[in-house]
């Protein structure tokens, strides 16, 4: 599960489909075309930039296009599985277990973090084991290959190129082998899966040995998430996600992403911490992953951070959670939700809801902020329960 994979290359729109653009003054192709001379105006461009020749022709003397990478491509897209069955599924007690000990074993590196750059060992914790289980699984896909494939592809090169740039950068710092390194199909690297202009930026060396070295090196993995999620906007010394009880009375329309209160006002409403005390000024919105039968969080600032590393809502949800756990807290109450939509139920949903002028995007059946906004206006109009979970008996409302 990567960072970009599943946003993913959350900030592009994915515009520029099949569209080439030239390069002023040396006319080389910025997608496209003859492979070997899209790469000769990669190595131009880099050159044009500070870097040397030969760290350009050592990075890309070998690149080829890789079919798989452009396969995974094309098929990525948001899960369609709902947040207790992913969240059962990757919050194993192996990786609770795991986790532990690992924040125990870097303790000295994980406090150094937390010093500089306010972010706690659980929250880089979750996401190292997400990503990668704890660098167990860190992708075999060759880092230039894939890079230089989805540079070359015209889909988002605006993207890609640029870590192509990246990657070259990396080779001349020795950080990066071309014909060894790997990684995911989007060409992220390391334990925490990093792309390489992010690694340039935030890479730091944490075990001390003059290089950033993220596939090896927890130390240098543990030490530069810090520092990208410091730079995300993370607000030290206050929380992410806290699990809730929920009064059966309250207005449902009032939760969701967007939609805050102070922890004060929510606790007024008769909204009770399962763990620890409510922030009381601090805004929060109430996240309700499977409507209002099912667990509930209060999503505090620190929750947008989430969405910065990664756009999916179950994802997101899923690692601020396992955050909480290896913080302390105690599994969630499951409850008992309403059943949900299948796949087709979902399209034929979402087909309903453009009939009638909403913005759902692009009907695939999956329950995406604008299909949930959607819902629970929906919802709210019925009559019904405004908590944002489609179920049967909305479908067949509609």
């Amino acid at each position: 599960m990567t960072r970009r994979a599943h946003f993913t290359l959350k900030s592009v729109s994915g515009f520029l489909a099949g569209l080439c653009l030239l390069t002023g003054a040396a006319s080389a192709q910025q997608c496209g075309g003859d492979f070997g001379q899209f790469l000769a105006g990669v190595k131009q461009e880099a050159v044009a930039k500070g870097l040397s020749a030969n760290a350009a022709d050592r990075t890309l003397s070998g690149a080829r296009i890789d079919r798989k990478v452009l396969s995974r491509d094309r098929a990525q897209g948001v899960f369609k599985m709902t947040f207790l069955d992913f969240s059962k599924r990757v919050i194993s007690n192996y990786r609770l277990k795991n986790g532990a000990a690992n924040m125990k074993k870097y303790a000295s590196i994980f406090q150094r973090t937390e010093n500089e750059y306010g972010v706690p060992a659980p929250v880089i914790t979750a996401f190292w084991a997400l990503e990668t289980d704890f660098g167990a699984v860190q992708g075999d896909f060759n880092t230039v290959n894939a890079l230089a494939t989805l540079a070359h592809d015209c889909r988002r090169p605006e993207l890609f190129r640029p870590q192509l740039i990246a990657a070259i950068e990396m080779v001349q710092n020795s950080d990066l082998d071309p014909q060894r390194t790997t990684g995911a199909w989007a060409g992220e690297i390391g334990m925490v899966q990093m792309l390489p202009e992010d690694i340039i930026k935030f890479g730091k060396d944490g075990d001390g040995d003059g290089h950033v070295r993220l596939k090896q090196s927890a130390a240098d993995a543990i030490l530069t998430a810090g520092a990208f999620i410091n730079h995300l906007g993370w607000r030290r010394g206050e929380p992410w996600l806290q699990e809730v009880a929920v009064p059966q009375n309250l207005n449902w329309a009032e939760s969701g992403l967007g939609k805050t209160k102070t922890g004060a006002q929510w606790a007024a409403l008769g909204v009770q911490s399962r763990w620890g005390s409510i922030s009381s000024n601090l805004p929060a919105s109430l996240l309700l992953p499977q409507g209002r039968k099912g667990p509930a969080f209060l999503a505090y600032p620190n929750y947008n951070i989430y969405l910065e590393w990664n756009q999916s809502f179950i994802y997101t949800t899923s690692a601020a959670y396992f955050a909480t756990r290896l913080a302390g807290a105690p599994r969630y109450d499951a409850g008992n939700p309403d059943p949900g939509l299948n796949d087709a139920q979902m399209k034929q949903l979402q087909t309903k809801l453009r009939n009638k002028g909403y913005d759902v995007g692009k009907i695939d059946g999956i329950l995406g902020a604008g299909t949930r906004a959607a819902v629970q206006d929906v919802q709210q109009k019925l009559g019904m329960p405004a908590d944002a979970w489609p179920t049967p008996a909305l479908l067949n409302r509609l």
